[in-house]
């Protein structure tokens, strides 16, 4: 049963106003953000570490820049086909098992990359691992919509989605040590270590989830019954101005949510176009050693940490979320066309791609407070679900794109960028098209 199903009871309703609202979110926020934060870290390192594991892998295994970007991409193929469903069984189920189940078996493929020898190795293990994980972020993106009424989401989805650059930021110099300090221990290439080392975490924090995380705000033992009645009234307080549709028929005929779907393809399509190739835009830049290479990793994700907490602070005090949308889209394309116009200066190259992380990285977290603004139940459920596997049917076009470019232009990277940057260009001119009375509440 949903958070949105529990009817309140009368002495629970007299409680609400003797306990201090923000004491609880302050509460509810430090049980549940370090823990799902922990969780998408070693989701998102499992999902891009195949950017790092490409430095050696290309050259031990004899794969092109095309069959890397198709490889990286076909993650997404996976996931597309298999999140609407995933979502709407974590809806049914609860977040608790479904969330570990997906956690265990991602671990479990992940690790099984250590195997890879050919290339439909390669795209097979890259698909099942986004069979594995598809409904893991819109499904914690709609646990959250449990606990957090809509003016809170931004900052609290902005938190969640600080996991991306503390991935990057700790992950680049992980994977690159690993890389240098294994390569060749007991017969293993440094890419094969790495891809086992950096599973387990996912699958042992997997197994932690069954114990530690609760499917609804009812059945969280360490919130007291006053306290589990303030969040679940400012939950049905939100539920009364939210749509939901009689049935997922009525979900994917809604114009709105197609809408989405395609901003948020655009928003992809600089994101993934960008975190899946960095290691190797930064080693084109001139920059050796696969440990250097991750430890300027980390810069440009620094400063999608500095976006996320500013942009997502300013849209929760002002109660405005599309021009702050906008201006994030806006940025990630300037930093883009800066790297490209860059390429051989690490200096300049190291700025146009943290100004690119920067608006790319930090457009999604504030995305997402636009579709949760208006939809409700089962709708939110499969709309989340829907649009986040459009749109990251971008992460399958970026990365292929990128590398079938450099492949027939001589390595060359600019044009790819100028084609990212255009696409973000566009996603935030689809933003204007969104009601802000729909979203800005």
């Amino acid at each position: 049963m949903s958070v949105r199903e529990t009817a309140l009871s009368a002495d629970e309703i007299a409680a609400v106003g003797t306990v201090n609202e923000e004491g609880v979110y302050r509460k509810v926020t430090w049980r549940l953000l370090p823990f799902l934060m922990l969780c998408y870290v070693v989701a998102y390192l499992d999902r891009v570490n195949v950017g790092f594991a490409k430095l050696q892998m290309m050259g031990d295994l004899g794969f092109s820049e095309t069959v890397y970007g198709l490889g990286a991409g076909m993650f997404f193929i996976g996931y597309f086909f298999f999140e609407v469903p995933s979502n709407v069984i974590l809806h049914r189920v609860g977040a608790r098992m479904w969330i570990a189940r997906i956690m265990i078996t991602w671990g479990i493929i992940s690790a099984a990359f250590v195997f890879v020898r050919t290339v439909p190795m390669f795209y097979l293990l890259r698909f099942l691992l986004g069979v594995a994980e598809a409904g893991f972020y819109p499904g914690i993106i709609l646990y959250l919509t449990y606990w957090y009424p809509s003016e809170r989401r931004a900052r609290v989805t902005a938190l969640l989605m600080l996991a991306i650059p503390i991935a990057g930021i700790f992950g680049g110099p992980l994977s690159g040590w690993i890389m240098e300090r294994f390569a060749n221990t007991a017969g293993w290439h440094g890419w094969q270590w790495m891809f086992l080392i950096e599973a387990i975490p996912s699958v042992i924090v997997g197994i932690v989830t069954i114990f530690y995380l609760d499917s609804s705000v009812r059945s969280a033992r360490w919130l007291t019954d006053a306290e589990k009645a303030v969040v679940e009234t400012a939950i049905a307080r939100e539920g009364q101005v939210k749509h939901e549709h009689r049935s997922l028929a009525g979900v994917f005929a809604d114009s709105r949510v197609w809408l989405l779907c395609f901003i948020y393809f655009c928003i992809v399509m600089g994101n993934y176009g960008l975190t899946l190739w960095l290691p190797t835009l930064i080693q084109a830049a001139g920059v050796n050693g696969v440990f250097n290479i991750g430890m300027l990793t980390a810069i440009p994700y620094l400063g999608a940490v500095t976006c996320m907490l500013a942009f997502s602070r300013s849209a929760d005090r002002r109660r405005e979320r599309r021009f702050h949308v906008i201006a994030l889209m806006l940025i990630g394309a300037v930093g883009l066309v800066i790297t490209a116009l860059t390429p051989h200066s690490p200096a300049l190259a190291i700025v146009g791609l943290t100004i690119a992380a920067g608006g790319a990285i930090g457009a999604a977290p504030l995305f997402w407070s636009l579709p949760t603004a208006f939809l409700g139940g089962v709708s939110a459920a499969a709309g989340i679900a829907t649009i986040n596997s459009v749109g990251n049917l971008a992460g399958f076009v970026s990365p292929y794109m990128v590398g079938w470019l450099r492949d027939t232009m001589d390595n060359r990277t600019d044009v790819a960028m100028y084609l990212l940057a255009v696409s973000m260009v566009i996603g935030a001119i689809a933003v204007l098209k969104i009601p802000a009375a729909l979203v800005n509440r």
